[in-house]
């Protein structure tokens, strides 16, 4: 099984307009807003080879319901949201949709049948290019709360755009997520076939996978805090979730500097600046300065 990177990440909100706003003022640079025939638009963050994509429900009506054949990007992503903003889905990149489909079987981890789609997206200059992605999905039942898929872009020219990955604060990849859950070593078979990758960090606070770009770590809430503080709202978690994403910088002391001047709430200490899920959508966000 091809070992897997980060592809992106998924932040679903309530209100795009507001988002796109804190984004903005924090300094990232965003794509246009683009809609999806299934009810839902996002914006993004492109990074190095990676991006955020920052997405609302429109149109529930459009969304068509799960079934054990079939996953359901948009109810999903609707449901997530009835319970609290924040990140809601972890994506890996792909080559061959049906090796990672074989491979999730392989592994034991729930597979579904093959979903692919195209739209049209804005581009720096003012023009419009058709871009096309083939995700392939995987659930866990102790996860309501966080969505898996790989991701094949058909399209990656007309994706990619070096203007939508300058950034005025720094930003420069996505360095990981983080998923929160009181027991994580209960989650290693399932970390070990969705990446494709069977040596993990186990540590007091968890476990931890260095996938081909960036990582995935599953820690305790109490590892949480210590590491981070009180950088999202733990007491409200009822199921495990996606609580902060780790973002790779040029340099943490000035992103902490612009989001201050901004107006933005922002923690700095140890060569880390914090971003605190409340400021941001649900979604804390680490600061750290790419290696």
């Amino acid at each position: 099984m091809r070992a897997r990177g980060i592809d992106h990440i998924v932040h679903a909100v309530e209100d795009l307009e507001a988002a796109r706003e804190a984004y903005s003022r924090l300094g990232f640079t965003l794509t246009p807003y683009a809609e999806h025939p299934w009810g839902t638009r996002n914006f993004l963050v492109q990074l190095d080879s990676a991006f955020l994509e920052v997405l609302e429900v429109v149109d529930p009506s459009k969304m068509e319901e799960a079934d054990i054949d079939a996953f359901s990007f948009g109810a999903f992503n609707r449901d997530f949201l009835a319970r609290g903003e924040g990140m809601s889905m972890l994506v890996l990149d792909s080559d061959d949709p049906d090796a990672d489909r074989a491979g999730f079987r392989l592994a034991g981890l729930a597979t579904y049948a093959p979903f692919s789609f195209e739209r049209i997206a804005g581009q720096p200059d003012g023009s419009e290019a058709r871009v096309a992605f083939d995700l392939t999905f995987t659930t866990d039942p102790a996860l309501p709360d966080a969505g898996f898929f790989t991701c094949r872009n058909r399209y990656p020219e007309n994706f990619w755009k070096a203007a939508y990955q300058r950034h005025a604060n720094g930003a420069c990849g996505i360095g990981g997520a983080i998923l929160v859950m009181p027991r994580p070593a209960d989650l290693q078979e399932f970390v070990e076939g969705f990446t494709g990758i069977r040596e993990l960090k186990v540590t007091s606070f968890g476990i931890g996978c260095h996938t081909a770009r960036g990582t995935f770590d599953v820690i305790t809430p109490e590892g949480f805090t210590a590491l981070y503080g009180e950088a999202y709202p733990l007491h409200e978690m009822v199921t495990p979730r996606f609580a902060a994403v780790r973002l790779t910088v040029d340099d943490p002391a000035a992103f902490a500097d612009a989001a201050r001047v901004s107006g933005s709430a922002v923690s700095f200490g140890g060569e880390r600046a914090i971003i605190p899920a409340s400021e941001l959508h649900g979604m804390a966000l680490i600061a750290e300065r790419r290696a």
